[in-house]
């Protein structure tokens, strides 16, 4: 798929594969519909499966082939097995026929197929608030890590500064540093008045966000799950909502191991022929935004909490040089808490009844 086209791979059972082309809006999605169909009625088949890989284009053919009555899948490149030589040999006909082959290999043969989740239409919608929060505090750090830079750069004394950065007197120094021809050079005093100005303007971006992801977590659909999570220690609005948005129906996941391997938690395993089971780094995969969470609620747990702390030195005992080992035990071990607390809100409250104990992809 790309912004205005589509190349597809067709095959009839065993068959071989025919290629196609439509374009990517509207009209050519649902010409391509009206196509498969009609090919279906010529072959006397039952159903049309359909199989595209995951993309920055979102879900938007996923609904509308649903819609139309073809079952289809949404596959996550990152778990679609390729050789060297096919990463360094790539085309969109190569690609779409493993595409091809995969499905086939899926309905004909019993193959695992590397589907994703899809998220309902409204899911999709509440993670583009909780994400533009993120963001805007992603940006917000970037911006005052530009600001540590240019004072260093100028070696602006540290005892000048605020003690602890954040506070409204160490703006006002900020201000008036940029406004004082002896303190830095012009070039510098403009680059400050630039910076300071993106802060404030994100400082009220993330004020109107934060009241935003507030309102939401009292809908109906989060309320209950965010009262309950929420009650736990250190874990806060803008935490539960970033799980429970990209977590989504949490009666999908068959068993914490589900989880943590749904969030990128789980070690990676390196076995061959009679050599002892390795295990390496996590495996990375899944929400980049809760793992980096539930790392920020992890600390406070640690610092806060007598018994995680004690566990999270227990562990780190262990590996002494290692002790990132214990950080990730504690997210996965509070990644579990949460699921579980989670799931039990989402059920009282009757949300995602539909929802299947199936693990994730």
């Amino acid at each position: 798929m790309h912004d205005a086209s589509m190349l597809l791979k067709v095959a009839v059972d065993r068959q071989e594969s025919e290629k196609l082309y439509f374009d990517n809006d509207p009209e050519g999605r649902q010409k391509m519909i009206v196509e498969l169909k009609r090919r279906k009625k010529a072959a006397r088949a039952d159903r049309v499966y359909f199989a595209y890989e995951a993309s920055g284009l979102g879900f938007t053919l996923y609904d509308e082939l649903t819609e139309g009555g073809i079952p289809c899948f949404v596959l996550a490149p990152s778990r679609m097995e390729r050789s060297v030589k096919q990463r360094r040999n790539k085309t969109d006909d190569k690609d779409a026929e493993r595409v091809l082959k995969d499905l086939r290999g899926h309905l004909l043969g019993g193959n695992e197929l590397p589907a994703i989740w899809v998220p309902d239409p409204q899911t999709r919608d509440d993670r583009l608030v909780v994400r533009a929060r993120l963001n805007v505090g992603d940006k917000r750090t970037g911006v005052k890590t530009q600001i540590r830079s240019l004072l260093k750069l100028h070696d602006v004394p540290r005892a000048s500064r605020t003690p602890g950065g954040r506070t409204k007197a160490y703006r006002v120094w900020l201000q008036h540093l940029s406004d004082s021809e002896k303190a830095l050079p012009w070039g510098a005093r403009i680059t400050l008045k630039t910076l300071l100005a993106q802060l404030a303007a994100l400082d009220q971006e993330r004020a109107r966000l934060d009241e935003a992801v507030r309102l939401m977590a009292e809908f109906p659909r989060y309320a209950e799950a965010v009262k309950a999570l929420t009650a736990l220690q250190g874990v806060g609005i803008l935490m539960a909502m970033v799980f429970l948005t990209e977590m989504g129906d949490l009666s999908r996941f068959a068993n914490r191991e589900a989880v943590g391997a749904y969030l990128g938690l789980a070690p990676s395993a390196d076995e061959s022929g009679e050599q002892n089971d390795h295990k390496g780094h996590i495996t990375g995969h899944g929400s980049g935004r809760v793992r980096y969470l539930l790392c920020q609620v992890a600390w406070v747990r640690q610092r806060l909490d007598a018994a995680t702390k004690e566990r999270y030195e227990r562990i780190a005992a262990k590996n002494p040089k290692h002790k990132k080992i214990a950080l990730v035990a504690m997210m996965r071990q509070l990644a579990v808490v949460l699921w579980h607390i989670g799931l039990e809100a989402q059920r009282r409250a009757g949300v995602f009844a539909k929802g299947t104990a199936a693990t994730a992809a």
